[in-house]
């Protein structure tokens, strides 16, 4: 069943310390948003992207029009509360949410992960790695957490019945990654080097 997709791309990115727009910043030959939307577009989950902008990401907006796909603008108010905005405002009903700062996001994994969420019954799914794997590439999570005795962290992909966006509490799976290009969430310019060092540029 195929569903759709939200990228969040509205943030100031003020860690990034330069004054591009972070989902347009280039990993090898393309914008992060461009990677992004491409893996999205090759999985066969997906029906529908929506980019989410605020009034800092204007240039981002124009390029994921250019992309030919669809832009929402949200207030501005943080990840979070952008995500729940744009979602009622587009009635999404089960959607992807996934940050436009993930390089290497492949459509296998947003294929294992629309699946998962399908089986598992749930009205929320979120991806997940072993924090050895961001240890072991330099690379600093936003926050971890236990899950039967393993360190975890959130790679930025969730999946989420949008009809419940509202409750406080979702009952949630967590489908644990173990692929290295997961990882690669770019915050700083040491994880933008990092991420560009890992094609060769």
């Amino acid at each position: 069943m195929a569903i759709a997709a939200l990228i969040m791309a509205g943030g100031k990115a003020t860690r990034m310390q330069n004054i591009a727009e972070k989902p347009l910043l280039q990993v090898g030959d393309k914008p992060m948003i461009q990677r992004v939307i491409e893996a999205l577009k090759d999985s066969g989950a997906v029906s529908r992207i929506v980019v989410s902008v605020t009034s800092d990401t204007q240039q981002t907006a124009d390029t994921a029009r250019r992309l030919g796909v669809e832009v929402t603008q949200t207030a501005g108010g943080g990840y979070e509360q952008d995500m729940r905005q744009a979602v009622k405002t587009l009635s999404l009903e089960d959607v992807i949410v996934v940050s436009a700062d993930l390089p290497f996001l492949s459509p296998k994994i947003i294929d294992s992960a629309v699946k998962n969420y399908h089986s598992s019954g749930k009205p929320a799914l979120m991806v997940a790695a072993p924090i050895g794997l961001f240890e072991k590439l330099r690379m600093k999570p936003s926050y971890t957490f236990d899950l039967s005795g393993q360190q975890l962290a959130p790679v930025g992909l969730n999946v989420i019945n949008g009809r419940q966006i509202d409750e406080t509490m979702l009952d949630e799976m967590v489908l644990v990654a173990k692929d290295e290009d997961l990882v690669f969430n770019v915050n700083t310019p040491a994880e933008l080097q990092s991420a560009r060092n890992r094609l060769g540029h």
